[in-house]
């Protein structure tokens, strides 16, 4: 991306990055507090970044690098599918939820700058963020273990942050397992080196407790990438299996030491014997999934065009009122699979266009660091593959946030 040079008023740009750095924090602490402080604090942030006087050099740096215009057919996408749905105040709740996904890529386009220290705040900030979360849920374990035990076999996991979403905070806990390791090369402090290794071992060991799928399987994604990074280096191939060794072992002592992995591992069979039936299981985690993609696939079969971003769940209820009629309403939802989504969409075509967005980030990296670019990237297309994480405002604010925070430190702008 080319810099933007010349900025104006030294004194006003000054202000602006600083009011820019607040709002990114406020930002992060929003994430965790509720919906609502974290929809005004990305309005701040979205007006202060895009509002500037430099717009022009904004725009052709935003429009120098395919993979930021590109991310925006996320939004254009559903947008344009209005011309096709029927329910327009359901395709509106769509669009207007989908809204970070338009903004994102031209903020971070900005002509603004934050200081090493400012990142590094911002890095730490999230961190802090995440590990509170964590440290909230294990607490209330603590004193009550029991009744977390029983609901494991339930379907249940520990508390979470955002709003119990235990699906998007695993992969956010994942994401900062990544982060750690990230972080580290724009801290020369040996200390703050060292609590971030101690901090990633206590996010993979949350992990573990927590058994989400969807953070469990990034984190080991993110483990055989580096495990293969090490391959390529002839002097790190011993790191490589020893590696591939941990990978290998960590779940078989979670599932003898860690009681809520082994109660997830009984429930995931249990709730399986249900699936390979295709019997109905009331209020079943895998039953309700694969119900949402047998219903998405049928929708994308039947309309190989797309019914549009306001009509999904109205002809899913098609597929539902034919094979389950009498499933509860609470386990109807979208199909799990955003590949799925942009098909009932926009069809065929709206599935290529996702796989194009989607493959983007691994052709267009930044100059550095691009180990971290990969994984992250990598187990957001992963989470996609079988979530919905596009269609809440936690997974669309995660992902556009953490892609272009992510891209500015490591293009070192």
């Amino acid at each position: 991306m080319t810099a933007c040079k010349n900025r104006g008023n030294h004194g006003r740009a000054q202000w602006k990055d600083k009011a820019i750095f607040a709002s990114i924090l406020l930002m992060i602490a929003g994430l965790f507090l509720s919906r609502a402080a974290l929809s005004s604090s990305v309005i701040l942030f979205l007006l202060l970044a895009i509002l500037d006087r430099d717009f022009k050099k904004a725009w052709r740096r935003f429009s120098s690098n395919l993979f930021f215009p590109a991310f925006t057919l996320l939004f254009f996408l559903p947008f344009f599918s209005g011309l096709w749905s029927e329910d327009k105040n359901q395709w509106l709740d769509v669009v207007r939820l989908k809204l970070p996904l338009l903004f994102f890529p031209l903020a971070f386009a900005g002509c603004w700058q934050l200081t090493k220290r400012q990142w590094q705040w911002v890095a730490l900030v999230f961190l802090g963020g995440v590990f509170a979360g964590c440290a909230a849920g294990l607490l209330h374990y603590a004193f009550h273990p029991d009744e977390v035990h029983a609901g494991y076999l339930r379907a249940k996991t520990l508390l979470t942050p955002l709003e119990n979403d235990h699906v998007r905070f695993s992969w956010l806990v994942s994401v900062a397992v990544i982060g750690c390791f990230f972080f580290r090369c724009f801290f020369e402090t040996r200390w703050i080196n060292t609590a971030l290794l101690v901090l990633a071992v206590f996010f993979v060991l949350y992990l573990h407790i927590l058994s989400a799928r969807t953070g469990l399987v990034s984190l080991y994604l993110f483990g055989l990438l580096c495990a293969g990074n090490f391959l390529l280096r002839k002097e790190k191939k011993a790191m490589s299996f020893l590696l591939v060794a941990l990978l290998v072992s960590l779940p078989l002592l979670a599932y003898f030491f860690v009681p809520t992995f082994q109660n997830r591992i009984r429930y995931f069979v249990y709730d399986f014997s249900f699936v390979k039936k295709a019997a109905y299981l009331p209020g079943a985690n895998d039953g309700a999934r694969v119900m949402s993609l047998k219903a998405g696939w049928q929708v994308l079969k039947d309309h190989p065009l797309g019914v549009g971003a306001g009509d999904i769940m109205h002809e899913a209820d098609k597929w539902y009122a034919v094979h389950v009629p009498q499933v509860l309403p609470t386990d109807k939802f979208y199909p799990s699979s955003e590949w799925l989504i942009h098909g009932a969409v926009a069809g065929w075509p709206g599935v290529l266009i996702f796989t194009f967005v989607m493959a983007l980030p691994f052709f267009y990296q930044p100059k550095q660091h691009r180990l971290s670019w990969t994984a992250f990237h990598v187990t957001a297309a992963f989470s996609f593959l079988f979530d919905m994480g596009l269609e809440v405002q936690y997974g669309i604010f995660l992902y556009a946030f953490i892609t272009f925070w992510w891209w500015r430190l490591a293009s070192g702008e």
